[in-house]
């Protein structure tokens, strides 16, 4: 397993994982019907980095990077992750987030902050929990799921400077 930072071709093996992702809708709130251009934008034009994880040539998940806030909030950043469905529960998530925690120290942020996590999402907030993030903040309904309907959304917020 090798993560490396994206380059634009790569777009093309994570557009089926992003399409599954946003299409299924229970934790991203990115239209279910998004279109690849509109998703290439936000996932590779307007961060600041991406990376993919893959094995054996085989793109299995992808995260970003980018400021969360400007001004005097642009020691912080926001990452989002996705992983293939095929590629779930061995621990790439953990890898993933475990490097974007890296990477932003290099970047010079000072912290982490996750914006929208919806409540359901019960695996992500166990890992990001387990990972050191607090949740510091839930907006009632927020997230309108699928099947659940409207749940809460998570802001789950990490410290990683000294």
């Amino acid at each position: 397993m090798q993560i490396r930072e994206a380059q634009a071709a790569d777009f093309d093996a994570i557009w089926p994982i992003f399409h599954e992702v946003a299409a299924a809708g229970e934790t991203y709130a990115y239209p279910r019907d998004i279109t690849r251009d509109a998703a290439e934008r936000i996932w590779m034009q307007q961060p600041r980095q991406t990376w993919v994880v893959e094995e054996d040539g085989q793109l299995l998940g992808t995260y970003y990077i980018k400021t969360n806030q400007g001004g005097p909030g642009q020691h912080v950043c926001n990452c989002g992750y996705m992983v293939a469905s095929a590629a779930r529960g061995r621990g790439l998530a953990t890898a993933l987030c475990e490097h974007s925690q890296k990477q932003a120290r290099a970047l010079g942020y000072q912290a982490m902050q996750f914006n929208f996590v919806a409540a359901t999402n019960e695996g992500a907030v166990r890992l990001w929990k387990k990972l050191g993030f607090a949740e510091v903040g839930r907006l009632p309904g927020a997230f309108n799921h699928p099947q659940a309907g409207y749940v809460d959304a998570l802001v789950m917020y990490k410290w990683l400077g000294s």
